[in-house]
């Protein structure tokens, strides 16, 4: 019994599609369903069965472990980064994580946790995964900060040798139509350049970055989940490892290839940013993969241009933007 909480979430789904394309079916799908559209996302998809996100929280404060369960891949969290309940991002992202990977130990349960790239702050210190360093790292935003926790409490209990957490950096691909604002900018330019011919994208307010120079690591989500299946196979390689590609690209590269995707010439705007998220605005990004590539990690990653190529051709232009299996 694989398990994946967040399972109809983007990155959730996704890795239910890659357990899939594994041969794995007996999948138990956790997450919190309610009126969202999110349960578009496991149509097609083959899982053993739904769980509510409360009912297995409740099962696993119990102790018990009724489903014999192989591994726990913990995507359940929210991921906005303009949240601003505190005292919910505590719990829903941090006390939640802590005690399902407790669970998982007591259990002999593989455990792989979603962390982010907003750890990282503003990249004074580096994007460097080495866990010596976690302490210092400051986050810029209360999700960040919630995922920083749980990372200080699995370094100072000393279990990364035992678990994996991953430190996505700017995920994009199906499986994301749900996410309302926070959707991939390849998502969104894909529909305002269909309705204006148009792209927006904000202003830089940094004298070294030009307006839509700033610069992050964009990765596509079937690079992110055969990561994910490969560290499911190789339950010896423990840590703290970025997800991402090692290559940093301008916001300028990710609009002209979601142009040339569509056979447009570029069309970019440059609009203002909103004050309540200039002075938590990430300038740039770019993961150092060295260590997960020293693990063994054999994943070949996608470019910018061939991964916003297959997401807009494939599934946004077919008016299909989710991964099947059935």
């Amino acid at each position: 019994m694989y398990i994946v909480t967040g399972g109809a979430g983007f990155i959730g789904s996704a890795m239910v599609w890659k357990l899939n394309q594994m041969g794995i079916d007996d999948i138990l799908v956790v997450d919190n369903l309610s009126t969202s559209e999110k349960w578009n996302n496991l149509v097609g998809l083959r899982y053993s069965d739904y769980l509510h996100r409360d009912q297995f929280y409740k099962l696993i404060l119990e102790g018990d472990d009724p489903f014999e369960t192989d591994a726990v891949i913990h995507m359940g969290a929210c991921s906005s980064t303009t949240e601003l309940d505190a005292d919910f991002l505590m719990e829903n992202n941090y006390r939640y994580t802590l005690y399902t990977c407790r669970h998982c130990l007591n259990h002999g349960a593989r455990f792989i946790n979603a962390s982010s790239a907003a750890t990282y702050g503003d990249g004074e210190y580096g994007f460097d995964d080495d866990e010596a360093g976690i302490e210092k790292l400051r986050p810029l935003n209360m999700y960040g900060y919630s995922k920083q926790l749980f990372d200080l409490w699995a370094k100072e209990n000393e279990l990364f040798d035992r678990i994996v957490s991953l430190k996505f950096f700017n995920v994009y691909g199906p499986n994301e139509f749900h996410k309302d604002d926070m959707r991939s900018v390849i998502c969104k330019a894909y529909k305002q350049i269909s309705e204006t011919g148009q792209l927006k994208l904000f202003k830089s307010y940094r004298d070294e970055y030009a307006h839509g120079g700033q610069k992050r690591d964009f990765v596509y989500i079937k690079d992110v989940v055969n990561i994910m299946g490969w560290l499911l196979e190789n339950p010896d390689v423990g840590g703290i490892y970025n997800v991402g590609t090692g290559t940093s690209r301008t916001w300028n590269d990710l609009g002209n290839a979601v142009f040339s995707a569509m056979d447009r010439e570029p069309n970019i705007d440059y609009i203002e940013m909103p004050e309540s998220i200039r002075d938590k605005y990430q300038y740039y990004t770019e993961a150092k993969m060295d260590k997960l590539i020293a693990a063994g990690c054999d994943v070949k990653l996608t470019s910018l241009e061939d991964g916003a190529a297959d997401y807009v051709k494939n599934y946004l232009a077919q008016d299909n933007s989710y991964l099947r299996t059935r």
